[in-house]
């Protein structure tokens, strides 16, 4: 490949591919389902659970293809990873994981639609929300009630 914009697009387009294939898809005959369910909740399985993350990876040997001096690839590897993020923007919502029947025990935490615990507390109340005193309890008398008298 004599210009270099080419292998960099070359390089982008498989970056998000690959990534996409392994943070999204199930594969064929279900093969990367299968390695993402065996990798579980490990270092390994959240990897692949962030194409962001994964991307990075996807990214590293495929600026080799576009590098020429340590320095290039350095600046291809983040950009191979940063381009296959755009386009990872670009596509709108991904489809769901895995759309067979549920696994036993499967409870679609690869699934959800948000954080775990975004918007809540510690207490499981909604932020912003005062807490309310337990029923019957000295609490709301006041901050001094149950304090000792002089």
């Amino acid at each position: 490949m004599d210009a270099p914009w080419f292998a960099f697009v070359l390089g982008a387009l498989a970056t998000w591919r690959v990534a996409h294939l392994l943070a999204h898809e199930d594969g064929p005959w279900d093969a990367v389902f299968r390695l993402r369910l065996a990798l579980g909740d490990g270092p390994w399985g959240r990897v692949l659970d962030c194409f962001h993350c994964l991307s990075l990876w996807v990214a590293a040997p495929l600026a080799l293809a576009v590098a020429r001096s340590p320095l290039d690839w350095l600046l291809a590897w983040l950009a191979l990873s940063g381009a296959a993020c755009l386009l990872e923007r670009l596509g709108g919502p991904s489809a769901p994981l895995h759309s067979g029947p549920a696994l036993p025990g499967e409870d679609d935490v690869l699934l959800r639609t948000e954080a775990p615990g975004a918007g809540v507390d510690r207490d499981e109340r909604p932020l912003g929300e005062p807490e309310q005193p337990a029923a019957g309890s000295d609490s709301a008398a006041g901050p001094t009630a149950g304090a000792p008298k002089p």
